[in-house]
């Protein structure tokens, strides 16, 4: 009996407070949201775009309720002398029992930090405001027009989500969008804007930029230069597990031996290739803890047991990037064809690797540099 009276309790409070109903008898925005997606993942774009195109407009609403309360208390002659004191229209929020107004200043101070209004009621008002925006749905709208084959469309949709950023729900999906424009951009083969949008995704990469990513890279290449053992002292030596931003150094590594640029190409995807070995490196330590790295044969003999290693193989293109890799060392110069060479030699000799181990054997056999007109 006690339980069933906490429950009763617990939802009349919560489908009763605005930020749940949005007012009586309306459904959150969310709850549009998260139908669009059930649509989106069950094949039925139509209703997923209706339901995302709901939500945005729920929420829409929602906040500009909030803003007319804060609007509407402010308005009141008493506040007014109070000038622009957040502190002291709490008060009179209190005392004079101005619900509406106080859960609109709760929302705010849910999604957006009190510290940061520096006590200034105008600043929260402006705040509200800018809560209007829902990224998230701008985001689900660009992926149904992006099913449906209107790729422009939805990369407007991605641009608007991501100019959006600080109203994620989620800080970190951001990257995600990006990724997305990033693939959208390839598929229309618009590289140079491919480029532009791959590049932000790196200042998500604290080893790559500033002044101590230039020491590194340079550090790195130097040691691929050393033609006995660079490429074992290379892995042995350098660690980095930044998986988000793997994907990003790949891309550009592709484009710019696609380009041409065959240096640029070189960085990226050692960083690619770094970042690969790192994560199966790592995934085998966890579940082998005795385990060293010694070479790529063992790494690989060990990684491929492993279903979800495997899987990680073929979803990062692992024989890919190291074909490329090697194909990038080999056309930047002399001093780098030596660690190109047992990069093919590996691949050459893995029969896992497909294609690229085909290819890899073609260079073995008469080294050159590919032309490529588009990325491959």
């Amino acid at each position: 009996m006690k339980k069933s009276m906490f429950l009763a309790v617990f939802v009349i409070s919560l489908v009763s407070s605005p930020a749940w109903c949005q007012r009586q008898g309306a459904r959150p925005y969310w709850y549009s949201l998260e139908q669009g997606k059930f649509y989106f993942r069950n094949g039925d774009y139509g209703k997923a775009l209706m339901a995302f195109e709901q939500a945005r407009r729920d929420r829409r609403t929602m906040y500009t309720r909030m803003e007319q309360d804060i609007i509407d208390l402010l308005s009141i002659p008493e506040v007014r002398y109070m000038g622009d004191s957040l502190e002291r229209i709490e008060e009179y929020i209190k005392e004079r029992y101005q619900v509406n107004a106080e859960a609109a200043l709760a929302e705010l101070y849910y999604r957006y930090p009190k510290a940061n209004l520096e006590g200034s009621a105008y600043r929260a008002l402006e705040e509200i405001g800018r809560l209007k925006d829902f990224p998230e749905a701008e985001y689900w709208i660009g992926e149904t027009f992006r099913m449906e084959g209107e790729l422009g469309v939805a990369l407007g949709q991605y641009q608007k989500a991501h100019d959006q950023r600080a109203f994620l729900e989620n800080p970190g999906f951001d990257i995600e969008i990006l990724y997305r424009m990033v693939d959208v951009l390839k598929t229309k083969q618009d590289y140079t804007e491919m480029e532009k949008w791959a590049l932000e995704i790196l200042k998500h990469d604290s080893l790559w930029f500033g002044g101590s990513g230039i020491v590194t890279k340079h550090a790195m290449t130097t040691i691929l230069e050393n033609r006995d053992n660079g490429l074992r002292r290379f892995i042995t030596i350098y660690r980095y597990n930044n998986i988000v931003v793997e994907r990003a150094h790949r891309l550009l590594g592709l484009y710019y031996y696609a380009s041409g640029r065959h240096k640029q190409a070189v960085e990226h995807l050692m960083f690619s290739f770094l970042i690969q070995n790192t994560i199966l490196i790592q995934e085998v330590i966890r579940s082998r803890f005795d385990f060293t790295f010694t070479n790529l044969e063992d790494l690989m003999r060990e990684a491929v047991r492993k279903p979800a290693l495997a899987a990680y193989i073929e979803e990062a293109e692992y024989y890919k990037t190291l074909y490329y890799f090697a194909a990038a060392l080999y056309s930047d110069g002399n001093t780098k064809q030596a660690a190109a060479r047992q990069l093919w030699e590996f691949l050459g000799a893995h029969p896992a690797g497909g294609e690229w181990s085909a290819k890899a054997r073609l260079q073995l056999r008469a080294p050159f540099v590919e032309k490529i007109v588009e990325m491959p």
